[in-house]
């Protein structure tokens, strides 16, 4: 059967501008401070960024000690990893088969915001599972599936309650979604999100032969503009979590 592709390859460009020069982006204001805390990165650790692209979660980690390995499937995405490399070793493959790495050969195993773009769930944490060593640990950040559902939740204002909330329109159903990597500008460069609720993915692990270890739900560090609106803004920003980080171990 041939997989669908997902790949980033095609925005290589656009998406290195956007994390290297970009204000306020989500990976640098929320994602990478909380992923630092919870790794607590001691020198030598060997580190897996799975889906690493052009390896900005990669080089943080390597500047605190890690021994890092960058693996994505896009090669555009691993040639601007290359051309930011300190020290770090990239490769170019898909993420449910790495052959180049050994098994139980990594204490830690990264996977940030591209879990939902990854066909072959099974595959990928069989494959995670055989490159951990024993007592390794798999981290994993996504966008909330409970919250960003793609084309089926959106932020609604009621302006009786002055309140704003957030919309399901459906969570349980699995689904393969087109996304605009520009939307509204009409490139025609696009991706495929897999939306799959939480038990699917504790259902993957388990069978995979992990536990769930830890969890966490992360919000925005976006504030909305001042005024009359700004309190109820302000309390769904802190109520309604954007992201979600799950960090799983294998069963003995």
């Amino acid at each position: 059967m041939k997989k669908t592709s997902t790949s980033w390859g095609n925005v290589a460009d656009w998406y290195d501008e956007l994390l290297e020069e970009g204000e306020g982006t989500f990976q640098k204001e929320v994602i990478l401070p909380h992923l630092l805390r919870l790794l607590d990165i001691k020198k030598g650790q060997k580190i897996l960024d799975l889906g690493c692209g052009q390896g900005f979660f990669a080089r943080a980690f390597a500047a605190l000690g890690a021994k890092v390995t960058g693996v994505d499937i896009a090669a555009p995405l691993i040639s601007k990893a290359k051309e930011h490399s300190g020290g770090i070793e990239y490769l170019a493959a898909s993420a449910d088969k790495i052959p180049m790495i050994s098994a139980k050969a990594m204490d830690t195993v990264v996977v940030v915001l591209a879990i939902q773009n990854m066909e072959n769930i099974a595959g990928v944490l069989a494959e995670c599972a055989r490159i951990l060593k024993p007592g390794g640990q798999l981290m994993f950040v996504l966008n909330h599936p409970t919250f960003r559902v793609p084309q089926a939740s959106a932020w609604e204002w009621d302006a009786k309650k002055n309140v704003q909330y957030r919309r399901i329109d459906k969570y349980l159903s699995e689904a393969k979604v087109k996304i605009d990597m520009h939307p509204g500008d009409q490139t025609g460069e696009h991706t495929v999100s897999f939306h799959r609720p939480l038990q699917v993915y504790i259902k993957h692990l388990h069978k995979a032969g992990f536990a769930v270890t830890k969890m966490e739900e992360w919000i925005s560090h976006r504030q909305g503009p001042k005024g009359k609106t700004f309190d109820a803004l302000e309390q769904s920003r802190k109520e309604i979590p954007l992201f979600l980080f799950l960090e799983a171990k294998q069963l003995v």
